[in-house]
């Protein structure tokens, strides 16, 4: 068993039934969109995810493995979500929306994380040691981010959407980006500060232009070339572009 396998186990223990019980809870902490007890049973397939990982898992280590298995695979056409049950979740995990979910056997992740829909926690050998990623507690990793090999996400980092992360992620920070940077460290201790998690689009589009313009101001010094009636033109392109859309809705409306 790994260091951060002991780590986990090594938390405030409590009984399978609290745990459980628990997971049912986390919902409400995490999720401002739920309104009644009524909707964590249609609405939220994470959750299930979670409570059926619980039992596939005591099972896969008490050597039922193919029922362990028959479990997770009923899980994972019920939920769209795949949570192998060999992998290690720790207390208080929550899946929102869920849908596309892949966990690794050998992913270990801590208390209090968050994971959104499309997230994959995934291996990058076919090693059968450690080859999946290990979540530190009180992490957020935005939708579509995936997050490959034997690496580690540390402590209250924040994972931006669509990210791909191939590295070890110190604690405190947040990363962004195909592959994913380091955008920022020291982030506050609050996991529900995920709306502070950048816009990778918009980013990219800033850094374009930002670009852009550079490239026009070297052409204009060094050149001499003037590019104002391109310019010029290249706005009257993109208004009648956007006028012509707006016709559009008009007519719809």
């Amino acid at each position: 068993m790994s260091n951060e396998e002991k780590e986990v186990e090594n938390e405030e223990k409590i009984s399978f039934w609290a745990q459980l019980k628990e997971d049912f809870y986390v919902p409400k902490n995490n999720d401002p969109a739920l309104d009644n007890n009524l909707e964590l049973f249609f609405n939220y397939p994470g959750v299930w995810a979670i409570i059926n990982y619980r039992f596939a898992n005591k099972l896969y280590y008490k050597g039922w493995k193919k029922l362990s298995r028959v479990i997770s695979g009923i899980s994972s056409f019920l939920t769209k979500t795949d949570i192998h049950p060999a992998c290690t979740i720790g207390r208080r995990v929550f899946i929102d929306h869920a849908i596309g979910v892949v966990i690794g056997a050998t992913a270990i992740i801590e208390d209090d994380v968050l994971i959104y829909q499309g997230v994959t926690l995934g291996g990058v050998s076919l090693n059968k040691g450690k080859r999946h990623p290990t979540v530190r507690s009180n992490t957020v990793i935005g939708s579509g981010a995936k997050i490959l090999g034997n690496i580690t996400i540390g402590r209250n980092s924040k994972i931006g959407a669509n990210s791909v992360v191939v590295c070890d992620v110190p604690d405190n920070s947040t990363a962004v980006g195909v592959p994913a940077k380091i955008i920022k460290r020291d982030n506050k201790n609050c996991k529900m500060a995920h709306g502070d998690l950048p816009d990778i689009n918009k980013e990219m589009f800033k850094y374009l232009l930002d670009r852009i313009h550079l490239v026009e101001v070297a052409l204009k010094e060094e050149d001499g070339i003037d590019l104002t009636q391109k310019d010029e033109k290249l706005e009257n392109d993109y208004n009648s572009f956007i006028e012509a859309m707006n016709s559009i809705k008009r007519k719809d409306s």
